[in-house]
This record gives structure tokens, C-alpha cells and sequence, in this order.
């Protein structure tokens, strides 16, 4: 297992220096061959980093999945000088020593795997949030399965989907990036699975957290529909999702927020449309997510 070689991005804003200077710690304690280490400053400079750890540091920030794009080229076109590239949240921290070797073993075990979910549990209570595991049946966060997208802070990707697929949507700064990538990347063939054996610690928080989150969120599910979905099924997603935001009753605050994005998906470009086969669409229904809701 020793021979594939493994990487790991994290980006950050520059105001976690005790949180990323303990989960660079947790990355050089994985078992197996040293884990090589990127860290981007997302607009902000980064703080002081072990001996080893290369730093790209950028004027501006690019957002989350423009951030990991800067990160998955700094080793290489595509990610292309390792085989497997660790996306892991500043503030988080891995709980195993071997979760390196883990990831190592999964994908040497079936080629056609391209992505790994980690689970994330909050360090002090051990709990997964409902929201944290990437499935519609989502009450036993210790089960293991097939799915359909990934936790964009907590997983592994195989870069030979980088390199078949391409990257995040740089487009999308916030939300939703993760769902397009895999889309894309079931599309091609590639599997997705949830490990629940794969923790990394993360405080429990609410994405509502971000200013930005309800208009992004309502944005970037529209630009997911355009960019992705055949024609016929780009109503129906985008219809229920809005009848789902309705029954959540946010504040009136929010939901202008949302109805914003929501016009904003439709009236700003999204980038290249590549709608999916229908027989991805069966089997992402097969996995138990259809891709209306």
C-alpha cells in the first residue's frame, strides 16, 4: 500500500492558527509514507506552518472550491504527482492514525471507487449531525454505504477523477460544489462511499452561520440543475427544493435571501452545461437519491 502516494489540501483564512497547526499535526502522525501537505491562504496570509508543509498563499479569496482547485494543481495538472488527495477543514482534526492507510486500501481494493465521505463527529460528544452524513437515510451515521455525494471538508479523492472530470466549480465560491463534482464524477463511471470508520473531528456548527448561505445555497442548487440535470428533470429538482425551503419556514429575512439566489441561478451564467445519461439518473435512484430532491 506504501506505494500509492497520498496528498492533502486545506485551505484556510488565516484566523485558525491553534485549530490548523493541530490537524497538520494529525496529518503527520498518519500511518504509512509521509503525507504531502498544501495549505492555501484563501485570500489571507498563512500562518506559521511545520517544516515541510508548502503554502500557496493567494491575493484574493476564491471561495471554497476555488481555493481547493489553487491546492489540487499545486501537485501537479489534475493532482496528477499523487495518487489520492485528502480535502480536510482548517478547524478539524483527524481522529485515527490510520486513516491514511485506510483511504490507501479502499482505493487499491476497487479502481472503480473515485471519492471517499469521511464521517465527522464533533470531538467532544463523538456525535455525526444528520446533515454530516451524504444520504436521505441518515439516522445511523455509523453505517457505511454507496452514495450518491461527499462532505466537501472530510474526504479522499482519487486524482485520476480530477484528470477525467475536472475540478470543483470555481463559479459556485459556496455550497453545493461537492454534489457537482460528483455528479460529474458518477457520470464517468466513478463510485462514492460514506465510511463511517474514516472520522475527522469538527465542532458542531450551522452552515446558516455564513452571511452569504442562503443566497448561495439557492444560487448554486440552481446552477447545479442547469449545469447537470437533463432538461426534463431540471423543473422538478429546482420545484422541490422549493417546496422544501417553503415547509422549513425560514425567516423573512432568509427567504429573501433565497428567492435572491434563486433569480440569480437562472439570470447568471453557471458555466458549461454537460447534462448526465439517464442511465446515471438510474443509478443515482438506485443508490436511493434520485436527483429531484
Amino acid at each position: 500500500m506504501s506505494a500509492v502516494k497520498v496528498g492533502a489540501v486545506i485551505i484556510t483564512m488565516g484566523n485558525r492558527p491553534a485549530e490548523l497547526r493541530a490537524l497538520l499535526d494529525s496529518v503527520a502522525g498518519q500511518h504509512g509514507d509521509p503525507v504531502e501537505v498544501v495549505v492555501v491562504g484563501n485570500g489571507s496570509p498563512v500562518p506559521d506552518v511545520p517544516e515541510g508543509v508548502r503554502t500557496v498563499e493567494l491575493p484574493e479569496n476564491l471561495g471554497i472550491p476555488g481555493g481547493r482547485n489553487v491546492g489540487i494543481e499545486a501537485f501537479g495538472p489534475g493532482g496528477r504527482d499523487v495518487d489520492i488527495l485528502l480535502f480536510l477543514d482548517d478547524d478539524g482534526l483527524l481522529a485515527r492514525q490510520d486513516t491514511a492507510e485506510l483511504c490507501r486500501e479502499a482505493f487499491a481494493a476497487d479502481p472503480e471507487l473515485g471519492i471517499i465521505s469521511f464521517r465527522i463527529a464533533d470531538p467532544e460528544t463523538g456525535l455525526t449531525q444528520r446533515r454530516h452524513v451524504p444520504r436521505l437515510r441518515a439516522s445511523d451515521p455509523m453505517r457505511s454505504s454507496r452514495v450518491t455525494t461527499f462532505l466537501g471538508g472530510a474526504n479522499a479523492v482519487r486524482t485520476k477523477v480530477f484528470e477525467e472530470v475536472g475540478g470543483l466549480p470555481a463559479e459556485f465560491f459556496y455550497a453545493h460544489e461537492e454534489t457537482d463534482l460528483a455528479w460529474r464524477a458518477l457520470d464517468a463511471g466513478w463510485l462514492i462511499d460514506y465510511r463511517s470508520d474514516m472520522v475527522l473531528y469538527h465542532p458542531t456548527t450551522a452552515p446558516s452561520r455564513h452571511a452569504v448561505y442562503h443566497r448561495m445555497v439557492a444560487r448554486n442548487r440552481v446552477w447545479l440543475a442547469r449545469r447537470n440535470l437533463p432538461a426534463l428533470l431540471v423543473p422538478v429538482y429546482l420545484g422541490v427544493w422549493l417546496l422544501l425551503t417553503l415547509a422549513r419556514r425560514p425567516s423573512r429575512e432568509a427567504l429573501r435571501a433565497w428567492f435572491g439566489g434563486f433569480k440569480e441561478g437562472w439570470t447568471a451564467s453557471c458555466g458549461p452545461r454537460r447534462p448526465m445519461r439517464w442511465r446515471t439518473v438510474w443509478r443515482l435512484t438506485r443508490l436511493g437519491r434520485p436527483p429531484v430532491i
